[in-house]
């Protein structure tokens, strides 16, 4: 009979040493865009109980988003266009953040930008807001006009980063973009920046043809193909840039249960994110908790540091995610 433990460490330090730090009492936090801002799931379940909660996109002014339809399924995951609908930063400083004040969940605020300016001035505006513990740069959003334009580019992407890190001290997440020849240059380029963290990766543009209109299902013709199709992609990537720098990783694409979690934590990745499932089940992130909980017990794991980058040593027939030495950056 195998040894089951009975009592596990999911904690998870997301950014040893940065002076605010980013501490989860779970490595699994929900992704943008697919939890709105917390507060409607707040009525479902206990999400104090969740590692951490990432804010839907939060631009300057408020966002009406695409023309419908928005949201097309596909054969495993689905396409969205939503564009980045949000009610705007004045709106969540006077409603929405004095209630994450009020909680013990940490709550970190993705931004997304048109321009430098933006992302710095929604940065400054959101630096020491009580309830708000980091921030994400959204420069990889795919469902947008020139949504992508920071994050394909090394140079953009640093910019960007470069920018908002001089504007507030709060823990800085940048969100990859899968959409690159080389995911190891940008994220090589944001990390030394000022970037504390990465999240791998967004969405893949992607498109579905509605065959009976013979036109496209969505209304903004192209979105953003999110879901289990997504995962061997995502853990790919988080994999290359694990080996190749030296910088907390959040893992993100096609996450449905504990095991999806675990192989991302093997992979590299520090802490998840879960997107699309909930719109499948709402409760999913509380079961990709209990998922990864059951499977340390059952293997007599009893830390989670044990499983992070646990993959990384495996012996490879080529030499792909064998980085050059000018990749190297500390871990902050």
């Amino acid at each position: 009979m195998p040894y089951i433990r009975e009592s596990v460490d999911l904690s998870v330090d997301l950014l040893p040493g940065h002076k605010r730090g980013l501490s989860l009492a779970n490595p699994v936090m929900t992704a943008s865009g697919t939890f709105g801002n917390g507060l409607e799931y707040a009525r479902i379940f206990d999400i104090q109980r969740l590692g951490a909660i990432v804010s839907k996109a939060i631009t300057l002014k408020p966002r009406r988003g695409n023309v419908q339809p928005r949201i097309a399924e596909t054969a495993a995951g689905m396409i969205n266009s939503i564009g980045l609908q949000n009610i705007g930063i004045e709106a969540i400083l006077r409603d929405v953040a004095p209630v994450w004040a009020t909680w013990r969940v940490p709550v970190v605020a993705n931004i997304a930008g048109e321009s430098i300016a933006d992302y710095t001035e929604l940065a400054g505006r959101l630096d020491g807001t009580p309830g708000v513990s980091g921030i994400e740069l959204n420069v990889s959003c795919p469902n947008v006009e020139s949504g992508l334009e920071f994050g394909v580019d090394p140079r953009a992407a640093a910019a960007v980063t470069a920018s908002v890190r001089r504007r507030t001290d709060l823990p800085l997440i940048v969100k990859l973009t899968p959409n690159v020849s080389n995911i190891v240059d940008i994220a090589a380029a944001v990390a030394g920046a000022g970037a504390d963290a990465l999240t791998i990766i967004n969405t893949f543009p992607a498109m579905s043809i509605d065959v009976r209109r013979r036109r496209p299902a969505l209304g903004w013709g192209s979105g953003g193909l999110s879901g289990p199709a997504l995962k061997p992609i995502a853990l790919r990537l988080v994999y290359l840039v694990a080996r190749s720098l030296r910088i907390p990783i959040i893992g993100c694409g096609g996450i449905m249960s504990g095991e999806d979690a675990v192989e991302f934590m093997m992979a590299g990745a520090s802490a998840v994110q879960v997107g699309t499932a909930t719109f499948l089940n709402p409760r999913a992130p509380l079961d990709v908790i209990e998922g990864v909980e059951e499977f340390m017990r059952a293997e007599g794991i009893e830390d989670l540091r044990q499983i992070v980058g646990a993959a990384l040593a495996a012996p490879e027939s080529a030499d792909a995610g064998r980085a050059p030495a000018q990749y190297l950056h500390p871990r902050v």
